[in-house]
């Protein structure tokens, strides 16, 4: 499987669909008010930059997201892959190229939120195989049973 990955508007019929999936998904997994859901308006933000991933056909299976938060601190975000891509690396594809656009602008720590249970199990391998670790709360996220908080060290490049 040949999977593509690039920076584009949130703002396609596809895109949104991938984003609806990736409500549906996580709506069974925490109550309501611990899901920290971007919609895609709020993702074609100034402070965003959304990357879609699209199989050798151009369809959309997976997208993530790098929210920045000032000039040190990028946080991921909206990280999803349609099951028919599980355990194809296309997760770990979307977070290399998130990481990439963090250092390429600079930033020194990678944060992130995602839930607890069974249910992201997935989630947490694909976090700490890509070098991030379990920390404690992180920006305006509330401290509860409902969340895991990630962070990932970034170091910076020497000027060429």
């Amino acid at each position: 499987m040949t999977i593509t990955v690039a920076v584009e508007t949130p703002l396609q019929d596809d895109v949104r669909a991938l984003v609806d999936a990736l409500n549906a998904h996580l709506l069974p997994l925490s109550p309501v008010e611990f899901q920290f859901k971007m919609t895609v308006e709020q993702m074609a933000g100034e402070d965003t930059t959304v990357f879609i991933a699209r199989d050798q056909n151009g369809h959309a299976v997976g997208c993530g997201a790098l929210k920045e938060h000032d000039g040190q601190i990028g946080e991921v975000k909206r990280m999803f892959t349609l099951p028919s891509v599980r355990g194809k690396r296309v997760g770990s594809i979307l977070l290399d190229a998130i990481t990439g656009l963090a250092r390429e602008k600079g930033m020194t720590r990678l944060v992130l939120e995602t839930g607890v249970g069974s249910g992201f199990d997935a989630a947490w391998r694909l976090y700490e195989r890509s070098g991030f670790t379990r920390c404690g709360v992180l920006l305006d996220y509330p401290d509860s049973e409902h969340s895991a908080f990630y962070e990932k060290r970034l170091a910076l490049t020497p000027a060429q």
